[in-house]
Parts: structure tokens; sequence; C-alpha cells
């Protein structure tokens, strides 16, 4: 045997050795190499901007949710055509809940809401209330037209919606004009409130989520009174994070959170309060 053919012999024993010893890699095209699917969502922060009448409710809701799904969220409560007006220059805003629904339908008109979002969370009512301990005898609206009574707060109507019910309410009954001289402003239905715990006010009329479930006297006023409070929330288009911000909204209208809204007042056509 030849120089050449030996060489060629002894390589095909080589190659041979190596195939069986799984030295030689299958060709490319048989690798399978499996994907590794990402199991862990990072947990994000939201904003969330909600009309003032929302103050005690949505943080017991946003505990839950944080709770169960380690996500955070933010509230910037304020009054309803105040917080409308900063989605509406962009404000980067996760979910926007109103104190009246035309609020989030004008935004929608803008192209400024995600449309399939819009849904209902209750209807609100407002109330006469005053602080603990006031001597004062406040059983109607009209009561508020007594000598004893020298100031009374209700939210500014200009762009709070409970502010709007409540001078509804005193058109209605005739007294709005006779209020006039004893009538101070606040800038949401929180603030309004706050005046007549602190004294400066002898009644302030808020909403029944401000009212219930905290000490002080209050009367509920009648709800033909005033134009019906549908309140509505909705994600807006500048929303950081819409797809969390949407189960945030489910969470909201759920079972847990329908719970907790009712508990304040909150009630939707063929719900009941939560006793």
């Amino acid at each position: 045997m030849n120089k050449k053919k030996v060489i060629t012999f002894l390589s095909l024993i080589v190659v041979t050795l190596c195939a069986i010893a799984g030295c030689i890699s299958p060709p490319i095209e048989q690798v399978n190499t499996p994907s590794v699917p990402n199991v862990k969502q990072e947990s994000v922060q939201l904003i969330v901007s909600a009309a003032a009448d929302l103050n005690y409710v949505f943080p017991e809701i946003a505990k839950l949710w944080e709770q169960e799904t380690k996500h955070q969220v933010t509230f910037n409560f304020g009054s309803t055509g105040q917080l409308a007006q900063q989605i509406d220059r962009g404000a980067p805003v996760d979910l926007f809940a109103a104190a009246n629904k035309k609020f989030v339908e004008e935004l929608d008109k803008k192209g400024l809401i995600l449309s399939d979002t819009k849904a209902l969370y209750g209807v609100g009512r407002i109330t006469l209330w005053q602080k603990e301990g006031s001597t004062l005898e406040i059983k109607d609206i009209k009561d508020l037209t007594k000598p004893e009574i020298k100031r009374v707060a209700i939210a500014n109507p200009d762009h709070a919606p409970y502010g709007v019910a409540a001078k509804e309410a005193m058109q209605s009954v005739g007294i709005w004009e006779a209020l006039q001289s004893k009538l101070v402003f606040g800038e949401n239905i929180k603030q309004t409130q706050q005046y007549a715990e602190t004294g400066n006010v002898d009644v302030a009329i808020v909403a029944l989520s401000l009212s219930v479930n905290k000490s002080g006297k209050w009367t509920l006023i009648p709800s033909e009174l005033h134009k019906p409070l549908e309140q509505m929330l909705a994600v807006p288009k500048s929303s950081p994070h819409p797809d969390v911000a949407k189960k945030l909204a489910a969470f909201i209208n759920g079972e847990k959170g329908r719970l907790l809204m009712r508990k304040y007042g909150f009630i939707l056509e063929g719900e009941k309060p939560t006793s």
C-alpha cells in the first residue's frame, strides 16, 4: 500500500472513531434550540387620576390589587374637570375615574380615550354633612336658609360635578339665590368636607361616599333634586401601561372591587348596598 492510501485509510478510521464518540456535531439545521419564555412580568407603577369622592374607597381597593398583582398604584385625587384638563393636555395617566361620565365621553370624542375601556362604576349621591358634635338641626336642604347657619360649603360648580349637583338641588327648592352670601366653594368635594371638619363652615354638601363609614352627622339629599351623577372610568390613550390599567379597571368593577364600592355607596343598576 503506497503512502497516499495509508494516509487516506488512517483518516477514515479517525473520522469513524470521532463520530462514534460524539466528536462530530450534527448539521446546524438539525440543532433545536428551545426558546426560554419570560415567565416573570415586571411590576409597574400605575397613575390613577380619580374624582375626590373616591378618596376613601380607591385606596382600599388598591391595597387588595397590589397584594394580588404586585403592581403599585399612585393616586391623583381632585376635581373631575381639572383632572380631565390634565389628560387633555397629555398627562401620562393610566386610569381616569370621573364623577360624571360626560367628562370621559368628551375626552373620548377628542380621541384621547381607549373607547372599549369606558365603564360606569356607580351613581353618586349628595348629603348635608356636619362635623360630629354640631348642635345645628339640619334635616332638609331648605334648612340651609336658617339664620343660625352662617356658612355653607359646596364644591365649585364650575368644574366639580358634585358642586353642580349641589347647585341643582338648591335651585330645585328655590334657595340658590338666597344662599349666595353664605356659600364657600371648595376646589373639590374632599376639600369641601374639610371646611366643615375644621369648623370654617357650619355645613357642607358632600358626596355620600365621604359621609358613610366616617364620624359626623349627615342627611341624604333626595336624588330627584339633581341630575343623576353617573360616574365612569376609562383608560386614556396617554397611559404608559394600558394593558395593566385595563386589568385594574376590571378589578374595580369585579367581585372584590364591587364589594367595597357598594360599601361606600357606589351602586350600579341591579345591585344592593353592602350591609
